[in-house]
C-alpha cells in the first residue's frame, strides 16, 4: 500500500514539473516573440498599425491565421505578444481576436471529414463541427458591429484590465515578480545569443509556442482525461448547463479548444449524445479556450491584458446572447444541421464549406478590403475607436 501511494506521489510530481516546465517554455517563447517586435523598431510597427487599422481585414487575418495553424490558441497568444511590444493597438487587436475564433473550428470540421465513408454519420459529424462555425458566426455578426460603432470589447478589456493594474499594482508586482526573474532574463539571454536579429529571434520564438502548446495540450490531456475518458463521455453531457461547465473545464486544462471539440464530434457521430446536448459542451470550450491568452497576459503588460480579457468578455457575451433562451440556441443547431443534410445528400458541399470559409473567402475578402496604396500619395482616413477618432496616415 505505502509502495502504491509513493508510486502515486512520485507521478503526480513529475506531471507538476512537467507542466510547470512547459509553462516555463510558453512563457519564454512569448517574451520573446515581444522582443523579437520591438527590435524591428517602429517602421514595422508602423505597417502592423496601418493593415490592421481596417478591422474587416484583421478579421479576416485573424480568421485565416488560426485555420492555417489550426490553434486559436496560438493565433491569440501572438496577438498578446505583438500588443505587448506596441505594435499593434488593443483597438486593432480585437478584431482579430473575433476571427481566431471563428478560425479555431476548422480542426473539428476537419475531424468530421473522416466520417465521410458512413453517410449517416457523416451527416452528424458535420452538424456536430459546424454547429461550433455557426455559433461564433453569429456571435460575431453582432458584437462586431457593436465594437466598430461603440468600442464596447475594447472599452471594456481596457477599463477591467486598468482596475487589475491600477488597485492591485503592488500585489500583482510581487506575484508576478518571479517572471521578472525567471522568463524575462532566460529570454533576454536567447535574445543576445541570436545576436539581436529580430527575424531570427521570431522564427526562434513562433518554434518554440508551436511545440510548447503541443506539449502543454498533451501533458494536460493525459492528467484531465487520461484512462477517464470513457467516464467523460457518459456524465460530462448531462444538461445544458453541466455541459458548459465541462466544455470550459476539460478545455481550460488542455489549453486546446480543438481538442475538446474534436472530442465532441465522433460522439456525435456515433449517436452516444445528440447535438443539442453537445452544443453547450462547446459554447463552454469557446471560453475555456480564453485561458491561453490571460497565462500570456500575465508576463506581460497592461494593453496585454486588455486584449486577453477582450477574447474572454467576447465569448462570455456570446454566451449570454445564446444561451440562456432555447430558441435562440437553436438557430445555429438548426443551421449545422441543415448543412449536414445536404453535406450527406452531396458529400462535396462538406469540403466546399471548409474550403470557402476558411480559406477563399478570407482570401479574397483581404484582397478587396486593402486600403489602396498610390507610390507618394498619403491617404487619411478616420478611425473610430473608444468613441474617439483619429486620423492615421496610411502610405
Amino acid at each position: 500500500m505505502e509502495t502504491t501511494t509513493n508510486n502515486k506521489m512520485l507521478s503526480i510530481s513529475k506531471q507538476v514539473v512537467s507542466i510547470l516546465m512547459v509553462l516555463f517554455v510558453f512563457l519564454v517563447s512569448l517574451s520573446l516573440m515581444s522582443s523579437g517586435f520591438k527590435l524591428m523598431g517602429k517602421d514595422v510597427a508602423s505597417e502592423i498599425m496601418t493593415v490592421t487599422s481596417n478591422p474587416f481585414i484583421g478579421l479576416f487575418v485573424g480568421l485565416l491565421a488560426t485555420a492555417l495553424v489550426q490553434s486559436s490558441s496560438t493565433t491569440t497568444a501572438m496577438i498578446v505578444a505583438i500588443v505587448a511590444s506596441g505594435a499593434l493597438s488593443l483597438q486593432n487587436a480585437v478584431p482579430m481576436i473575433m476571427g481566431a475564433n471563428i478560425g479555431t473550428s476548422v480542426t473539428s470540421t476537419i475531424v468530421a471529414l473522416g466520417h465521410l465513408s458512413n453517410k449517416d454519420e457523416f451527416n452528424k459529424a458535420i452538424g456536430a463541427a459546424t454547429v461550433h462555425d455557426f455559433f461564433n458566426l453569429i456571435v460575431v455578426l453582432v458584437l462586431f458591429p457593436l465594437e466598430l460603432s461603440t468600442g464596447l470589447l475594447s472599452s471594456v478589456g481596457s477599463s477591467v484590465a486598468a482596475m487589475f493594474v491600477s488597485d492591485g499594482a503592488k500585489e500583482s508586482t510581487k506575484l508576478f515578480s518571479i517572471m521578472g526573474v525567471t522568463v524575462k532574463p532566460t529570454a533576454k539571454f536567447i535574445v543576445s545569443v541570436l545576436g539581436k536579429n529580430p527575424y531570427i529571434v521570431l522564427v526562434v520564438a513562433t518554434g518554440v509556442l508551436f511545440f510548447s502548446l503541443r506539449a502543454f495540450t498533451t501533458v494536460l490531456k493525459k492528467v484531465l482525461v487520461g484512462n477517464s475518458q470513457k467516464k467523460l463521455e457518459k456524465y460530462i453531457f448531462g444538461t445544458p448547463i453541466t455541459s458548459l461547465f465541462w466544455g470550459m473545464v476539460i478545455t481550460a486544462g488542455v489549453q486546446s479548444s480543438s481538442v475538446t471539440t474534436s472530442l465532441a464530434v465522433p460522439l456525435v457521430a456515433s449517436d452516444k449524445i445528440s447535438l443539442r446536448k453537445a452544443f453547450p459542451f462547446l459554447m463552454g470550450a469557446n471560453i475555456g479556450t480564453t485561458v491561453t491568452a490571460l497565462i500570456a497576459a500575465l508576463s506581460q503588460n497592461e494593453a496585454a491584458l486588455a486584449v486577453a480579457l477582450c477574447h474572454l468578455f467576447f465569448n462570455l457575451f456570446g454566451v449570454l446572447i445564446l444561451f440562456p433562451l432555447p430558441a435562440f440556441r437553436n438557430i445555429p443547431i438548426w443551421c449545422a444541421e441543415t448543412l449536414g443534410k445536404a453535406s450527406m445528400k452531396n458529400r462535396t458541399i462538406g469540403f466546399a464549406y471548409v474550403l470557402v470559409v476558411f480559406f477563399l473567402m478570407p482570401f479574397t475578402l483581404i484582397y478587396f478590403t486593402s486600403p489602396d496604396k498610390p507610390s507618394g500619395e498619403v491617404k487619411k482616413v478616420e478611425i473610430q475607436s473608444f468613441q474617439k477618432t483619429k486620423t492615421v496616415a496610411l502610405h
